[in-house]
């Protein structure tokens, strides 16, 4: 099932996507789903952020090669957790800032993304699927010189728009190998599977519940892989996740 939120004229609701259509339910999509009886091409609705988080969680060199790219010496044993503010999050066609005034080097960073179904904490790995609504493609923008120049992400990470998530959430996807790639003007720059996580998606479920609780449509961004690098404004980036879609963003001067 894919799981969007979207608006038209008459306001926001959250929809199933069935080939080109959306069929709207009531409320939101956790629990029990209701069908309102509307029913819209897809083509006449504007697709947002598929949910919006009261905390986006980020896990930070989880693909081997992209450790070493960043010129680690060794895979960390341990994930390493930081998180940008729910205020980055922007949906499919939504443009990314470029802070000019602050910032010379902005990455993309392509990544499979874990929405959270249900409020929880200090969950097992073994029943990490319990409490997951879903999976969604994300793009963690990154002010690379500033992540170099502080020492600590939160700036770096944190810039309005710098979280783009969707097209939509898939609920019937099993994450343990799917291919994740990146393009930037048509151009391919990461290719990867989610196989070759270091720390797969139950074990990053258990490791952050055991930190805080996690709500309802909460995020964790799983870690990208290798081949992050520059963009420019202009240009036109382009998450695909096997299995659940493909998110489009272009990149415009911050005001």
């Amino acid at each position: 099932m894919r799981i969007a939120r979207f608006s038209t004229d008459e306001g926001m609701s959250f929809g199933v996507v069935e080939e080109n259509t959306v069929a709207a339910i009531a409320a939101h999509p956790f629990g029990d789903l209701t069908f309102t009886g509307q029913r819209l091409p897809l083509a006449d609705v504007r697709l947002l952020a598929p949910i919006l988080p009261s905390k986006v969680i980020a896990i930070g060199k989880n693909y081997a090669d992209h450790v070493r790219e960043m010129g680690g010496a060794a895979p960390p044993a341990e994930p390493v957790v930081f998180s940008k503010p729910s205020t980055a999050v922007i949906g499919p066609g939504e443009a990314v800032a470029y802070p000019q005034k602050l910032s010379e080097r902005v990455d993309f960073e392509g990544e499979l993304a874990v929405v959270i179904g249900r409020m929880c904490r200090e969950v097992p790995a073994s029943r990490a699927a319990d409490v997951i609504l879903g999976y969604t493609c994300a793009n963690d923008v990154t002010a690379r010189d500033l992540q170099e120049k502080d020492g600590q992400w939160t700036r770096a990470k944190g810039f309005d728009t710098f979280c783009p998530i969707g097209p939509w959430i898939e609920t019937e996807v099993d994450p343990a190998d799917l291919a994740i790639t990146t393009t930037v003007n048509g151009e391919v720059r990461q290719d990867a599977r989610t196989s070759l996580l270091l720390h797969d998606i139950p074990a990053l479920v258990e490791y952050v519940s055991q930190v805080m609780t996690l709500l309802p449509g909460d995020l964790i961004l799983t870690g990208t892989p290798a081949g992050v690098g520059p963009l420019e404004i202009g240009d036109e980036v382009t998450v695909t996740v096997e299995n659940i879609g493909s998110l489009t963003n272009r990149v415009v001067a911050r005001d």
